[in-house]
């Protein structure tokens, strides 16, 4: 236990340092009475020695029954206000979890692994709850009985206490010894338990790749792998156990051998009375189970304090992307002009920018296609618009304000960025039509489904707008599940959208008649990163990207005219069109 962060966990039952002290002093009640009722068993006793007596016998009964169910109530208090605090903090300690978790960057979560993550959120919450109930309220109650009945026990006879105590030291040797493996052990079983949980979530979420593939047989073997090292973690960690708890509980019993062997000689010597000697064994009793017990508690506390880490680990996690102290509102929607000036971005650990030295000039209203070669940049740059990833000050402006002097979500909320890969929730098409604006009117989610050209799918399913489009949007096509996400971007009616190759599963005909109908029917800057140039010819202009920055712009009739980048993608496109038909 030398490792135990009393900061942390005062942390977390400071809030109910209250209901804490309450539950404290319950036990408190509880353990005096524990040694109460044994001195009184031996008044009864010593008292009988001299005669016997039924109205004696009866009261004394009667007044022991008292004290046992007075105890035994307190002791249910005291239980039930301890396991209470943690299941509170459970429930606390989860939501906050949840909370932080929201606010961190999508790469960091990507990385980390959700599998690892729900593990965190689920299993080593329950794990500190545990900690901060059962432990608390085990340890509390073991200083509490050793403080409070070993005196007792000297005030009745020092030789017999000393000697039933020597074995005591024993057990708390063997636990320290046990300690440090059963920590080592739960960690591994945690890690485990983790590496299952990923490769379950990643599984269900490519089930479609693991059969198109027919790798069923290799996820089975690589899950065999993984569940049999989570069984050998928790089998090794249970052999522990199971030789820690019976040990404990012999060594213990040794001490009562003791006390039984040698009473009798103090007994006959007259150093101790018959009932001296019978409190002696049921104090010895009383201390066999907490100690005994003692094992349990370290079993407990260990893993809650591996789960703490891992807990702790996440909550200190602070996000790149966060607001500024200097950080202002954007008074009203913005009008829709977007600047980069000398734009330069690199991810961590990589050598080279992904965008380097960008620059350009997007009007508000203006249709733009962005256009260049995979790994170009252009991901990156809808990344930058989004503040999904960190960007520099002074280089990406809104209405001529630099993005990091913005509130995060007054950016958001004036930039709507619509990925390639499109993700739908387990719920309605509505619902999702709706998650950006929860209280939209059905005729503003009929509006958004027309304008992303989604309604006439919409009408040729059974249900309508209840339509349940499964995990992911799995029921739906992958051109229906784009322009799902595209009518929940123009819900949101933020003035610039962004298209992140959004159309891609959408035939040329029908992105056409998208743009045109999003920019009939409203004002939107609109920048279009696709490969589809046949979309982009029908743009204002189009900017040319490669190796992160721009190195063409111009409408498409002029671009095809002049040597360079974007006359050989539109060669490339024409051929490749030939070759399909």
């Amino acid at each position: 236990m030398k490792n135990l962060k009393f900061g942390v966990i005062y942390k977390y039952l400071r809030p109910y340092k209250k209901e804490f002290l309450y539950g404290a002093f319950s036990l408190l009640v509880v353990n005096v009475l524990s040694v109460v009722i044994p001195l009184e068993v031996k008044n009864i006793i010593d008292q009988l020695q001299n005669g016997f007596s039924s109205e004696f016998i009866i009261s004394k009964s009667l007044w022991l029954i008292l004290l046992a169910t007075f105890m035994g109530l307190i002791r249910l208090f005291s239980r039930q206000i301890v396991f209470g605090i943690g299941r509170k903090v459970e429930v606390n300690l989860r939501q906050k979890l949840f909370d932080h978790l929201l606010i961190q960057d999508p790469e960091w979560i990507q990385k980390k692994g959700s599998g690892d993550i729900i593990s965190r959120a689920t299993s080593d919450v329950e794990n500190i709850r545990r900690l901060l109930g059962f432990t608390v309220l085990s340890l509390c109650n073991i200083v509490l009985a050793y403080s409070l009945t070993i005196p007792s026990m000297f005030s009745i006879n020092k030789t017999l206490t000393i000697s039933s105590l020597m074995i005591f030291p024993l057990i708390l040797g063997i636990v320290s010894l046990f300690g440090g493996r059963m920590v080592n052990q739960r960690k591994a079983q945690q890690e485990s338990l983790s590496k299952l949980s990923d490769l379950i979530q990643e599984d269900l979420s490519g089930i479609s790749a693991i059969k198109i593939y027919a790798q069923e047989n290799a996820e089975k073997k690589e899950f065999n792998i993984h569940n049999n090292a989570y069984r050998n973690s928790a089998i090794k960690l249970a052999r522990t156990a199971s030789t820690l708890f019976p040990l404990l509980q012999g060594i213990s019993s040794i001490s009562l051998l003791i006390l039984l062997g040698l009473g009798t000689s103090q007994l006959e010597s007259g150093f101790i009375s018959i009932g001296g000697l019978v409190a002696l064994i049921l104090y010895v009793e009383r201390l066999v189970f907490p100690t005994a017990l003692l094992g349990f508690t370290l079993n407990t506390f260990q893993l809650g304090q591996v789960s703490l880490d891992r807990v702790e680990e996440i909550l200190q996690n602070n996000p790149n992307i966060v607001d500024r102290e200097n950080t202002k509102f954007f008074k009203g929607k913005a009008k829709g002009l977007l600047e980069a000036k000398n734009l330069k971005i690199r991810y961590p650990g990589s050598k080279f920018n992904s965008l380097n030295g960008l620059n350009f000039k997007i009007l508000p209203g203006e249709l733009i296609a962005i256009v260049g070669p995979v790994g170009c940049g252009k991901t990156t740059l809808a990344k930058s618009l989004g503040r999904t990833i960190e960007i520099p000050d002074g280089q990406l402006f809104l209405d001529k304000v630099d993005f990091k002097s913005i509130k995060l979500e007054d950016v958001r909320k004036n930039i709507a960025i619509v990925p390639q890969e499109a993700f739908l929730f387990t719920s309605t098409i509505s619902e999702n039509l709706r998650f950006g604006k929860p209280k939209a009117s059905k005729e503003l989610v009929k509006e958004s489904a027309k304008k992303a050209g989604l309604i006439d799918d919409i009408n040729n399913f059974p249900q309508k707008f209840k339509t349940i489009v499964g995990e992911r949007g799995i029921t739906l096509s992958g051109g229906q599940r784009q322009r799902t996400a595209l009518g929940r971007a123009l819900l949101v009616d933020s003035p610039i959208v962004v298209l992140d190759d959004a159309l891609a599963s959408v035939d040329n005909k029908t992105a056409a008649r998208i743009i045109d109908e999003i920019r009939e029917k409203s004002n939107k800057t609109i920048l279009m990163i696709s490969h589809q140039l046949s979309v982009a010819a029908t743009c204002d202009r189009v900017l040319v990207m490669d190796k992160g920055e721009i190195v063409q712009e111009g409408s498409h009739y002029d671009l095809v005219k002049e040597k360079g980048l974007y006359r050989q993608l539109w060669q490339r496109e024409l051929a490749t069109n030939i070759i399909k038909n």
